[in-house]
């Protein structure tokens, strides 16, 4: 059995002073827009449509249903536009391990398991096939850019557990939670072939190995978790969940995690083990990172933490990590328990995640938490009969350029899952693509009411610009611009850029 990501380990009790305090959010606007759920962060893309990939959908091969890529508008009017498992033994990949958006306008994303190698033993046992990269058209004409496992003993990696980012480079940078050419621990009689490798692909699918974890030692990590981040010094980072050097709590007999630096040659630095003290009060299995507006990076664990169920975490490029906030800090766990996947920053500059346990009524919760850690739980899961309003939620949450939230949970009616949107009252923003261009560069600007667009500015500097459309501008970065937020005047206000653009 391939182990999983932490979710509830039990690691030695600790005592951990707790910053911040849980409390309930007023009523959120709930709603449940789909029963089909989804097991992929939801995407914005061009035309104002949401992606996702569907969990229960998509054509019934031999290995069971194998998912689909859907449209979905902001309303919950809801498209298949590519059904997985629809070429014989699952060529075309199965079970989309998450997706991102390209410069191009087309979808490129991972398949965990599927392909044309389905016949290698690609994890140390039997798990029909090895996985895939894809690139998808908006139209839903899908091509296979590399199937996993094409060398021998999978060197060049196996099971692509999370999303692609296209770096600044135009190319695209991910990971295998197996494969490669590093040796792992044995994790209770089970032994993959290969510890996990960082990989480069360009658009045309042309895969590099840049880095194999495990290979003199474990000390480095291995099993990355959570989608790499391209930050604003051009390096990735990014998360294993075993490995390192830490090992303060009975679950640590393989380590217990890393945060890791890499840079687009394949240079990595290891630059946190966590569980490094008794009891793991800084968490163990770190589930991935994100760096906000203020620069700083932040990131869960799914267990330790003074509760050991949790915890949310800051880490300064200082390599200074700060425990923010232990999950199950109260009586039977109303603020949830072992969060998963990665946080994200809202317009608000507030970060939100979810943990998939816990919570009022023990079905997982959606959660808001400042930078400086005070915990407000904005919605508890299974609070309808039967759970038809979800539990467990299990994808990332994404904010569309409109404000509002948007995940995916299992349960709901027929309980095949569902895709749900949470308005909160945040403030709309644009988001530009790429993220960073040089002086000409030309860039789309997604959002929202558009039309009628009266300026654009990169950090002060006014740009040429053409609206293309109420959820679509192309700009021009000008000369002289200054690496910032990009700003759009519309006749309704103002728009900013969460992040800011970045002019090298």
């Amino acid at each position: 059995m391939i182990p999983s990501k932490f979710r509830r380990p039990e690691l030695c009790s600790a005592v951990l002073f707790i910053l911040g305090v849980a409390i309930e959010s007023p009523a959120q606007t709930y709603k449940v827009l789909d029963n089909f759920g989804a097991n992929s962060a939801l995407i914005q893309g061009f035309g104002g449509y949401l992606y996702g990939a569907g969990n229960t959908l998509g054509s019934e091969g031999p290995y069971g249903y194998g998912g689909s890529i859907f449209r979905m508008t902001p309303a919950g009017a809801a498209s298949t536009i590519y059904t997985f498992c629809s070429q014989p033994n699952c060529t075309d990949g199965k079970d989309v391990g998450g997706i991102v958006l390209g410069t191009d306008g087309n979808i490129y994303g991972v398949t965990l398991i599927g392909g044309a190698n389905s016949s290698i033993d690609c994890s140390g046992e039997s798990v029909q096939s090895c996985g895939t990269v894809f690139k998808l058209t908006p139209g839903g004409v899908l091509t296979t850019l590399h199937n996993f496992c094409s060398q021998p003993n999978c060197a060049d990696g196996s099971l692509p557990g999370t999303a692609l980012v296209q770096g600044f480079d135009g190319n695209f940078y991910g990971t295998t939670r197996y494969g490669g050419t590093g040796t792992c621990p044995d994790y209770d009689g089970f032994q993959p072939f290969g510890c996990g490798t960082i990989f480069k692909i360009t658009p045309q699918g042309a895969l590099t190995t840049l880095y194999n974890f495990c290979v003199a030692s474990c000390e480095d990590g291995y099993d990355p978790l959570g989608s790499l981040i391209q930050a604003r010094d051009g390096n990735f980072y990014g998360t294993t969940n075993f490995g390192g050097t830490g090992s303060g709590g009975p679950e640590c007999r393989t380590q217990c995690g890393t945060i890791f630096q890499i840079t687009p040659e394949g240079a990595l630095t290891s630059l946190y083990s966590f569980c490094i003290q008794t009891g793991c009060p800084d968490g163990a299995g770190p589930q991935g990172l994100i760096q906000a507006s203020d620069g700083v990076f932040y990131g869960t664990t799914g267990g330790g933490g003074a509760n050991n169920q949790g915890t949310v975490f800051s880490f300064t490029t200082s390599n200074v990590l700060t425990t923010k906030y232990s999950f199950c800090s109260q009586t039977n766990c109303p603020d949830g328990e072992s969060p998963e996947a990665g946080l994200i920053q809202a317009s608000d500059g507030n970060l939100y995640g979810y943990t998939p346990f816990g919570g009022a009524n023990s079905g997982g919760t959606l959660f808001k938490i400042t930078p400086e850690g005070t915990l407000t739980t904005l919605y508890n899961f299974c609070s309808q009969t039967d759970c038809f309003d979800g539990i467990g939620p299990n994808t990332p949450l994404f904010q569309y350029t409109n404000g509002v939230l948007f995940g995916a949970a299992g349960g709901g009616n027929p309980g095949n899952g569902v895709v749900y949107s949470l308005s909160a009252g945040l403030a709309r923003f644009v988001a530009t693509l790429p993220a960073l261009g040089k002086a000409g560069r030309k860039v789309t600007i997604l959002g929202t009411g558009l039309t009628g667009a009266t300026a654009v500015t990169f950090n002060g500097t006014a740009a040429e610009f053409t609206v293309v459309s109420s959820t679509e501008i192309t700009a021009t970065v000008p000369g002289g611009a200054t690496s910032g937020r990009v700003k759009v005047t519309v006749p309704s206000g103002t728009l900013l850029t969460i992040d800011p653009f970045l002019v090298p």
